[in-house]
């Protein structure tokens, strides 16, 4: 064979492997954690672990880690009222790095050079007069595009080499819909929610097609009447049902060989005023098993019936496999909102098992062995007071109630080890107290519409509001270690093989912990509140941890006087020894 021939052959073989190669699939995505320089997907796998194969920062040379560079990202929308809140988790894809910034602009970084590199941006536009206040939470990869879904309700995909728009569809039609948690794509599926349940809307969850933006299927996490779960909703005017909520803002987890989409819903609205939504109010509070082919839900199990404590239960929905009992179980475990830590069975939704883990805990006296169900729930009853005295009423005056109403673990994102099955989970340590209003009257005599806020109570932490991480033993149902911070926890964590674990709180520190005992190895203060989660990847042979920093100050309703200086700040900061 000719040798020029041969070579100009090799070449075409060798970049078509490339192309294909940097093409993200169903393979690679089910395969993730065989890529632990890459981080495809949101949870960096698609079981949620947020764990990382890599070991070459550890427990041992850990404090010998220092900023290898930060890059400044551009966030203030030309007349915008609010800075909003940086919570978006980066991808990794050989190479590259894609970042969203709080008004949904994608960064394209090349880290391959001496220094990173903006290779492209991405501005959707987003209308500032819907959004007001914004929030990210990152973007997904699929093929050679780049899905992001917007506050103001489009899913758009943006070509990765050029950085230029694919398509764009309108998916959120309604005022007050729209989207803040990242996209999941999975065996052809664009996967989305409403984030805005507060704001009178029903949750619902969508599939969209990848290739054109059109939604293949939607499933309303509040029925209508006459659908089933609508028996859940026993308000005499069957009105509640129309802004019932139940909204999913954070992205679910998916098993590939069931193709089962496994994410939680938010509170019923409004979330402080049973007495206008009386009932269970189904599909609130409540981890989905959601066929992604054809939007069909599989099973659900609801974890606080009735809600009126803001307890919704959005986070991370881990999938393990792992001994119950003397049976190997296919579970799903969670850091509840609740406080408490449950196990269930994710073939079925089976209850398993549950366990308190934040400090201060008084909403129940406990979690039914046997249904998951809180203690002093009673069937059939319109207005559930889960302790005497309790509950909000209309007229009855403030409430206080622990945990906090953001948690223990919220929406920020929890990590496991998939080698010792301890599972991190991160949030707050305090109380708040509530008090219902007038908003339910307002809202039955037309003065709010979808789009306001809709409470039906006020709101207010007791107290100071810190913070802890806790690692809880998968195999024994126990929690393990805890580590206990003076400031609360808004961003999650990320889990490596080097023996770490790694958050950022919103006192403005990073800090990385030694994975079996939680003590503290390193820190860093970055000047600025944290609420987004830290990632872990590699580049030519070198691991880096990054996350981003910046947003609105948490100090002022978390009681944290000491943070109130805190700036304003929209910073990618990445570590390395």
């Amino acid at each position: 064979m000719n040798y020029k021939k041969f070579l100009s052959f090799f070449s075409v073989i060798f970049l078509f492997s490339s192309t294909v190669y940097s093409e993200v699939n169903m393979d690679r995505l089910t395969n993730a954690m065989s890529e632990p320089e890459n981080w495809l997907t949101h949870h960096k796998s698609l079981d949620g672990a947020r764990y990382v194969e890599l070991n070459q920062i550890n427990r041992f040379n850990v404090q010998n880690m220092k900023v290898a560079y930060t890059i400044p990202l551009g966030d203030i929308a030309e007349g915008s009222d609010g800075l909003g809140s940086h919570q978006s988790t980066p991808l990794v894809k050989d190479g590259f790095m894609y970042v969203t910034g709080l008004w949904d602009v994608v960064y394209k970084i090349d880290l391959t050079g001496k220094y990173p590199s903006i290779v492209w941006t991405f501005d959707p536009e987003n209308d500032v007069d819907v959004i007001g206040n914004p929030v990210t939470r990152g973007a997904a990869l699929w093929g050679n595009a780049v899905i992001i879904n917007t506050e103001d309700g489009r899913v758009i995909s943006i070509d990765d080499e050029t950085g230029e728009m694919n398509w764009e569809s309108v998916i959120a039609t309604e005022l007050g819909e729209g989207f803040r948690a990242a996209p999941l794509v999975a065996d052809g599926v664009i996967l989305v929610h409403n984030a805005f349940g507060d704001w009178g809307t029903r949750g619902w969850i969508s599939g969209v097609d990848p290739a054109d933006g059109k939604e293949l299927w939607r499933f309303f996490t509040v029925p209508a009447p006459g659908e089933p779960g609508s028996e859940t909703w026993t308000d005499p005017a069957q009105v509640a049902w129309k802004t019932g909520g139940a909204a999913a803002w954070v992205t679910g987890t998916y098993d590939p060989k069931t193709k089962e989409y496994f994410v939680g819903t938010g509170n019923p609205v409004p979330m402080f005023d049973p007495e206008f939504r009386p009932g269970d109010n189904l599909y609130s509070d409540a981890l989905l098993a959601i066929d992604s082919q054809n939007g069909n839900l599989n099973w659900y199990f609801q974890y606080t019936p009735g809600d009126y404590l803001d307890y919704d239960e959005v986070g991370i929905h881990q999938l393990v496999d792992e001994m119950y009992e003397g049976e190997m179980r296919k579970q799903v475990v969670h850091f509840g909102r609740n406080g408490y830590y449950y196990q269930l069975d994710r073939t079925n939704g089976q209850f398993l098992s549950a366990a308190q883990y934040i400090e201060k805990l008084d909403w129940t006296e406990g979690i039914d062995p046997k249904t998951g169900i809180p203690l002093g729930y009673k069937e059939g009853q319109g207005l559930q007071e889960y302790v005497a005295g309790g509950a909000p009423r209309r007229g009855g005056g403030p409430i206080v109630m622990c945990p906090h109403l953001q948690g223990g673990v919220n929406m920020w994102p929890t990590a496991f080890n998939p080698v010792t099955k301890l599972h991190y989970g991160a949030g707050f340590e305090g109380c708040s107290e509530i008090e219902t209003n007038d908003d339910a009257e307002k809202v039955l005599a037309g003065e709010m519409v979808p789009g306001e806020i809709f409470l039906g109570g006020s709101l207010a932490s007791e107290g100071r509001v810190e913070g802890s991480i806790a690692a809880y033993d998968v195999k024994t149902g126990e929690v393990s270690a805890k580590y206990l911070h003076p400031a609360a926890n808004y961003a999650g964590l990320v889990a490596t093989s080097g023996g770490l674990v790694c958050t950022g709180w919103v006192d403005g520190l990073v800090t990385c912990h030694d994975d079996k005992t939680l003590k503290k190895l390193w820190e860093f203060y970055t000047g600025t509140n944290i609420k987004a989660p830290p990632i872990s990847y590699s580049v030519n042979g070198k691991q880096y941890i990054a996350i981003i920093a910046g947003g609105e100050n948490s100090a002022s309703w978390l009681n944290l006087p000491e943070t109130e200086g805190l700036q304003f700040a929209s910073t990618l900061y990445v570590f390395a020894l």
